[in-house]
């Protein structure tokens, strides 16, 4: 990596020990992969960040302490072999999760169990350790449609109390799991377990999605192709066996699927296209036969053109191996960005060993995954900007939804004022101009000018944003913090926020109960009249044009506060307020609080009482 890095220095004229050089992200990430089992090309980014740590680099130490806990996991994997485990037939264990000071307890109606648990490459094991021994090992399936793993708290009798929890399912109509991790010396294990046990689940999931069927006859016109789902497999293995080896070196990143390829990419942008090149690579191979159409089998031989045509639309690898049109199942191949980038994934100018191995170019795993990279890294950079906006405390919120709506209350500010008649020569021009646009049918240009004016003003912030003429700060939203308070100071002023919401929320019931009186003729003289407005006013829009209504309520808008009309409005306001109140609310019932098992015996009594009283009425009707 050091050379690679620095091909042209000269070893002797360099002062710096061997030991205390440092590995660069870019050399990591480009031979790190190549080495079977130590990276892969997804992930390696993130693994440099691990190992790296705060430094800039990654020095000789830490890689082979890495390496050497890497070695020792696959070391203990042969072990389990030896130790008493479940009978798993051929599949493949991974890791255990048992011991005194890092128990497993496995939580059931409100009860904790501890047990030994067993991840494969399949499923998961757990094996109970009652008061009398140990009980039979029961089994989770982690290969089925619809498994899912999440985090989870748990605690005594129903409260979550710790946060130390796995919650995994298996399928719709399974029993779900929820395993607690214990660990009294570190917060770590429970993250690692749900990224052992996602990255199982997800293996499974992307060869289900991007992998032939078992079954498929197409699999022996392309070579190599058999042993796909073993390779995808084996990947996830050694992704695992990864992730055991940085937590024991205490090398983690806060969120450990990172360090997992499929978990990974099911989340990361562009992460489909990444798959796609994994899936390629996989089960891409060279064709065994020429004349056979591999998707109706057993029609005999074809002419060299039908041949052609029923291979144009596969993709290709960077040596030439072949992926099936017919394995493309997942939506993700339609995609517009899935046809660009198998567009330009050809190799220019390069020489290629093999389908991962390119000298003076990239595979085509390390291209999608460089895209992704880029995307993540954007995304990361704007979920950072926005929990930096996230300001605990309801006072300072407040103070920032304030200064976010300054604008719009300058603006406001400003209307008042015209509607006033404070300035009255700047009103007699708006109102001048506001005319013109009514009376010369020019209202429909006012939105795209509007547009069009936007994107001009923020054209121009930009331009001098570029050149430095608005300094360093502009744009930035400050606010000043709130004065320091106890804890009583805060339950009160949360209690006064509480009691504000609640009154808020009794108006907005009120006048909507109100409302629901009127539509529903809860008052038949207010019904009356309400609808009587409507039709005058569906009569005026149909007769009128709408300029002209327009400019009547323009009109009205910045002369009721003048003292010709001002009285005159003041009365009609206090008689709206009055026919207001005089609506009344629509009855409101509250039933008493039943559980789900009563209110179903409530329904169940209900329909006996329906059928007796049936059955009661057809015996009266026949003795009739």
């Amino acid at each position: 990596m050091l050379a690679w890095e620095h091909p042209y220095r000269n070893s002797k004229d360099d002062k710096v020990p061997f030991q205390r050089k440092l590995v660069g992200e870019e050399a990591f990430v480009r031979i790190a992969p190549s080495v079977c089992g130590v990276a892969d090309w997804p992930t390696a980014h993130n693994l440099f960040k691990a190992l790296s740590g705060a430094q800039k680099g990654i020095s000789f130490r830490v890689w082979s302490t890495y390496v050497n806990e890497l070695l020792k996991v696959y070391e203990r994997r042969k072990s389990y072999l030896l130790e008493e485990i479940p009978d798993i037939g051929d599949e493949r264990i991974l890791c255990l999760g048992s011991g005194s000071k890092r128990p497993v307890l496995k939580w059931e109606n409100n009860m904790a169990w501890p047990g030994k648990l067993t991840l494969t490459d399949k499923a998961l094991y757990f094996e109970e350790i009652g008061l009398r021994g140990k009980r039979d090992a029961i089994r989770m399936d982690l290969t089925c449609h619809g498994c899912r793993v999440e985090k989870a708290k748990v605690g005594p009798f129903g409260s979550n109390l710790f946060d130390s929890a796995v919650s995994i399912t298996s399928g719709s109509k399974s029993k779900s799991w929820i395993l607690e991790f214990v660990d009294f010396g570190g917060e770590m294990r429970r993250d690692v377990w749900h990224a052992f046990i996602k990255e199982v689940i997800s293996v499974h999931q992307f060869v289900q999605d991007f992998g032939p069927k078992e079954k498929d006859q197409a699999l022996h016109n392309v070579y190599g192709a058999k042993k796909g789902k073993t390779r995808a497999t084996d990947y996830a293995i050694n992704g695992i066996a990864r992730l055991q080896a940085l937590q024991i070196i205490k090398k983690l990143l806060d969120e450990p699927t990172k360090l997992v390829q499929f978990s990974y990419l099911q989340n990361a942008p562009y992460g489909e296209i990444v798959l796609q090149t994994l899936a390629v690579n996989l089960w891409g191979g060279q064709l065994t036969t020429r004349l056979t159409d591999s998707n109706k089998p057993g029609q005999g031989m074809m002419s060299p053109g039908e041949v052609s045509e029923v291979y144009s639309n596969h993709v290709y690898d960077i040596d030439g191996s072949v992926y099936l049109r017919r394995w493309m199942k997942h939506p993700s191949w339609n995609s517009s960005v899935s046809i660009a980038f198998w567009k330009n994934a050809s190799v220019k100018q390069a020489i290629v060993l093999s389908k991962s191995h390119v000298v003076d170019d990239r595979n085509l795993v390390e291209k999608a995954m460089i895209t992704c990279r880029d995307k993540y890294q954007v995304v990361e950079s704007t979920q950072a900007t926005i929990d930096a906006a996230m300001i605990e405390g309801i006072p300072s919120n407040i103070d920032l939804f304030k200064e976010l709506l300054l604008p719009l209350t300058m603006a406001a500010k400003s209307f008042e004022k015209l509607r006033r008649w404070e300035e009255p020569y700047l009103t007699a021009s708006f109102l001048a101009f506001s005319y013109t646009l009514i009376f010369r049918n020019l209202l429909c240009y006012v939105f795209p000018t509007s547009l069009m004016v936007l994107a001009s003003c923020m054209l121009v912030v930009k331009g001098l944003k570029e050149q430095g003429r608005l300094g360093r700060y502009f744009g930035k939203v400050t606010i000043c913090d709130q004065p320091p308070s106890n804890t009583i100071e805060k339950i009160i002023a949360v209690k006064e926020a509480m009691s504000d919401v609640e009154k808020f929320m009794q108006t907005l019931n009120v006048s909507l109960l109100k409302i629901r009186t009127i539509l529903l003729a809860g008052q038949p003289k207010i019904t009356t009249e309400v609808a009587v407005v409507l039709f005058f006013g569906s009569a005026t829009l149909l007769i009128i044009p709408f300029k002209y209504i327009l400019a009547f309520f323009t009109f009205d808008l910045f002369t009721r506060e003048l003292e010709f009309r001002k009285e005159t409005v003041r009365r009609f306001n206090r008689l709206l307020k009055e026919r207001w109140d005089t609506v009344p609310a629509t009855p409101v019932s509250v039933l008493p609080f039943m559980s789900k098992n009563a209110a179903a015996d409530h329904a169940m009594d209900d329909e006996k009482k329906e059928r007796n009283n049936l059955l009661s009425s057809e015996k009266s009707r026949k003795k009739q």
